[in-house]
């Protein structure tokens, strides 16, 4: 038989942005052998009659990097279409780092990216100590998906300086050493050099996570590292004088500074863009900074989200009181107990006047805060219209608070609610969007796991930009998940249906394709919790020719392969 898979009768949509057509597609030693009318036979026939076939979707911007080491399938991202993932943004990698240093990198990962540190020492076993052999361990795991990562500054610098990562600049002596490893690493194979200078990422102890002590001449110096080898992209965490405009001077210094340093090293920039409603002018000066740096000659783009990026709340994961001097000791019962006293009017009473109270610490990024009501939504449904909790309450006749407590217990505590910390402008959203140099992304997945659940990012665009709301067409709206991200991330062979390419496949139904509602598990290693959330109408996910999901089930493959950056694959 000339094929091991082809896929029959399906309608192609095939990444490019070109107008759909009915072809078949022919698989043979994982890559795409035929696209048109397949008349030959095939070890394995998938009727795609009335569905799409497509490349699969590509995310760059993930933290992947302790999870791939306890979650071959890549959840819950795999679920969404996702084939291919880029991990070790922000800064946050597991290496370079002995395994005598390893409560070095578990720190700065910890809070920053709610990684539960009891899951990564029970789910990790330490091989390596390098970047370079990092990764060869990254290749002999057991994959479902494919992956790419970044070098982050994080480990970098511990790895280098110890416990002075958290305390100084690095000496003349540090930088030398920190070029030497990224060099190392790059030519291994790392995808780029990652970074964090923002305000929300700190320890549990709340001090900064080490990339923060580095000056921009540290960064210049290591970004200048991947100008000189003519590879690598550069993905930075930003600064807090570039998330508002109360210091125009220091603003526009933050994105002189990117712009030039994109000229000078010729490397690719790149940074999440979200609008926020307490600066809601900012992201638009950062699509400004996009046209700007493509003019003086330098390559940057934004990473973008499709929807609001939405805390999620509840009784089994994080509130917004769960800080404050009255809830702190009653969320640290049982699930179980809390049920009962809440029932208790005199602990309803203490709780519901402790709502008001000022918290103990200051949030950071997705955790809980205390937040006006008219801006927490239930959440029982993913399309909504989704209330919020100061109209129910309203109608209610009762405190904010009660009316969450309430309708918690209506559902035995099974209820969700969210509240957006970003986006919460959705025209702000389809404009960013629609920017030529944007690529919608963004899902943080394998991090915030118990916060936020935005490994839905893709199905959401299909589902509610493109069905509901008419904004996309099919054909851009998977161009935008496919070709743009496989292009920006430099993975010349993936994102189109094309002969020669790899058989990243996902066969889908137009119709019905969209998130479901997250559930709360206990299925990481030592029990940690996190939040999953998977979806409808994905008949099937096709990773380097082999079926990796059937209507969401696992078939068992696991073809996922480590790719390379571009030094380490040339000959």
């Amino acid at each position: 038989m000339p094929y091991d898979l082809v896929i029959k009768n399906g309608v192609l949509i095939d990444g490019s942005g070109l107008p759909r057509h009915h072809a078949d597609v022919a698989v043979r030693h994982g890559r795409i052998a035929a696209v048109g009318r397949i008349r030959e036979r095939a070890r394995e026939v998938m009727d795609a009659d009335g569905l799409v076939v497509a490349p699969g979707f590509i995310d760059g911007h993930t933290h992947m990097d302790a999870q791939i080491f306890w979650d071959p399938l890549g959840t819950c991202s795999c679920w969404h279409g996702v084939t291919t993932v880029v991990m070790g943004n922000c800064g946050f990698t597991l290496a370079p780092c002995p395994e005598s240093q390893k409560h070095l990198v578990v720190r700065n990962l910890e809070r920053a990216e709610d990684i539960a540190a009891e899951a990564m020492a029970a789910g990790i076993e330490w091989k390596w100590t390098t970047f370079p052999e990092f990764l060869d361990c990254l290749d002999a795991l057991p994959k479902g998906i494919n992956y790419a990562g970044y070098l982050g500054h994080c480990a970098l610098r511990t790895y280098v300086m110890g416990e002075r990562a958290f305390e100084q600049a690095a000496s003349e002596d540090d930088l030398h050493a920190m070029e030497r490893e990224l060099r190392d690493a790059i030519r291994a194979g790392a995808i780029g050099f990652t970074t964090s200078r923002s305000p929300i990422h700190e320890t549990p102890d709340g001090r900064p996570v080490a990339s923060r002590l580095a000056t921009w001449d540290e960064v210049r110096r290591l970004v200048g590292v991947m100008g000189d080898l003519n590879a690598g992209l550069f993905e930075l965490a930003g600064e807090a004088v570039g998330r508002e405009l109360s210091d125009p001077v220091a603003f526009r210094d933050y994105h002189v500074r990117l712009r030039d340093l994109a000229v000078e090293t010729g490397r690719p920039v790149t940074w999440g863009n979200f609008s926020r409603l307490e600066a809601p002018d900012v992201w638009r000066r950062y699509l400004d900074l996009l046209d700007e740096t493509a003019a003086a000659g330098g390559r940057m783009f934004a990473q973008v989200h499709s929807r609001g990026l939405n805390v999620v709340l509840s009784f089994k994961t994080q509130l917004p009181f769960d800080h404050l001097p009255a809830w702190k000791p009653f969320r640290a019962l049982a699930l179980a107990e809390q049920r009962q006293r809440l029932r208790d009017p005199e602990t309803r009473r203490r709780l519901i006047a402790g709502a008001h109270e000022r918290p103990e610490r200051r949030a950071l990024g997705t955790e809980a805060r205390p937040f006006p009501y008219e801006w927490i939504f239930l959440y029982d449904t993913v399309a909504g219209p989704h209330r919020t909790v100061a109209e129910i309450a309203r109608e209610r006749g009762v405190d904010p608070a009660e009316a969450m407590i309430d309708l918690a217990l209506e559902r035995d505590l099974e209820r969700f609610f969210v509240h957006p910390v970003a986006n919460e402008d959705q025209d702000a959203v389809l404009e960013m969007m629609r920017h030529p140099r944007a690529v919608v992304t963004f899902s943080d997945s394998g991090a915030h796991v118990s916060q936020i659940i935005d490994s839905s990012l893709q199905t959401h665009l299909l589902s509610h930009w493109v069905r509901a709301k008419q904004a996309f067409t099919l054909e851009q709206a998977v161009r935008m998940l496919t070709l743009v991200p496989a292009t920006y991330w430099g993975f010349a062979d993936r994102g189109l249906v094309r002969e020669g390419f790899v058989a990243d496949l996902i066969v889908f139904d137009p119709d019905t394709i969209s998130p479901e509602m997250p559930e709360v598990v206990n299925d990481l290693p030592a029990g940690a919790r996190r939040l999953v959330q998977r979806a409808a109408g994905i008949t099937a996910t096709i990773v380097n020719g082999e079926v990796l999901l059937r209507d969401g089930k696992h078939t068992g493959a696991l073809p996922g392969q480590l790719l390379r950056g571009p030094l380490a694959r040339r000959p």
